[in-house]
């Protein structure tokens, strides 16, 4: 008989070891790789949880998709320094406010840079504002034939 590991021939009596759920038949030095089969390991039951009597309704899942059906505002340097400018705060107040430097926000005052999503939602925040807005999915339109837009509605082929 041979060793199912190492394949050498079994000197003695085999030993039978269980390795990853499967049980195999192994020699002496084979035999520190698993554990005796003899030994029967209690197989842990799943048990559903219980749900309490108080328990909340959930929350629909949000997949992530919610967020490209939102787009940033074109005049949203003109809604920050308004709204800044409206609290009577400086650039430097406002930077302290959202904890960000005060480089950041006048670069967004002239249109530099984009603010990321923490660092709007904090701005939509503190100055009470809205920088995004739902964009509709109605702007294209097909023909009749189509079903939605294709790429070739979209890109110019140029030919040599």
């Amino acid at each position: 008989m041979q060793c199912e590991i190492c394949g050498e021939d079994i000197r003695g009596s085999p030993f039978k070891i269980t390795i990853d759920g499967s049980e195999l038949t192994v020699c002496t030095k084979c035999s520190q790789y698993g554990t005796p089969a003899n030994k029967h390991s209690p197989v842990s039951r799943k048990v559903s949880p219980v749900q309490p009597a108080y328990a909340r309704p959930r929350k629909p899942q949000r997949t992530g998709f919610e967020k490209l059906a939102e787009e940033i505002v074109d005049n949203y340097d003109q809604v920050i320094r308004e709204a800044r400018e409206k609290r009577g705060w400086t650039p430097e107040q406002l930077a302290a406010q959202i904890k960000e430097k005060a480089t950041l926000i006048r670069k967004f005052e002239r249109r530099e840079l984009v603010p990321e999503d923490s660092v709007r939602e904090k701005l939509e925040r503190i100055l009470e504002v809205k920088l995004i807005e739902k964009i509709s999915g109605d702007d294209w339109k097909g023909d009749k034939l189509h079903k939605g837009t294709t790429l070739g509605d979209i890109v110019n082929i140029k030919r040599k």
